[in-house]
């Protein structure tokens, strides 16, 4: 059974990710998502097995794009940040960016 985390906490993980981290998302979902222009990106959810964001592509069209946590499954919040931080560095791998620090 997926862990699923307290309300609040998604709720301070997504504002985070949408206020601070809006690059980011839209790195994710290039990488991630289908193949495709992305226009932007929101994070709309997490629980324990994985992310999932909005992305608008360049022709106006919304898709979810699911992300699986790359270390697997997680049972705390403290992990969410480990396994988001996972993700950016995989995506910048594979999209030949370079990370900036954390």
């Amino acid at each position: 059974m997926t862990h699923r985390f307290d309300e609040s906490a998604v709720a301070a993980i997504l504002r985070h990710m949408n206020d601070d981290h809006r690059d980011d998302n839209l790195l994710i979902v290039r990488a991630f998502g289908p193949a495709g222009t992305y226009r932007s990106a929101r994070m709309t959810g997490l629980d324990g097995a994985g992310g999932d964001w909005a992305a608008v592509t360049e022709h106006g069209d919304e898709v979810t794009v699911r992300v699986d946590w790359p270390g697997g499954a997680i049972t705390e919040r403290p992990e969410v940040r480990r396994e988001i931080v996972a993700l950016y560095d995989e995506a910048c791998r594979r999209l030949g960016v370079t990370p900036r620090p954390h």
